[in-house]
């Protein structure tokens, strides 16, 4: 069962974390893909991202030190 709980909590970092880096690039500029998203060139879109891209790499940090 723990197992389970801390492979879930693992990919749901990667997944933060990749979702963090990708509203970033829109944000910025960088990854304009979609062409007709709403994110791209925005400013708080970078500090969005940032964000949830911490919470993704606290999450994996966590996972791999404290659960095992």
């Amino acid at each position: 069962m723990m197992r389970v709980f801390r492979i879930s909590l693992g990919v749901l970092g990667v997944l933060l974390t990749l979702i963090g880096l990708v509203w970033m690039g829109q944000g910025s500029g960088y990854f304009p893909y979609p062409a007709s998203s709403f994110m791209i060139d925005q400013s708080p879109w970078i500090w969005r991202g940032a964000m949830v891209a911490i919470v993704g790499l606290v999450l994996i940090f966590l996972v791999r030190r404290l659960v095992r």
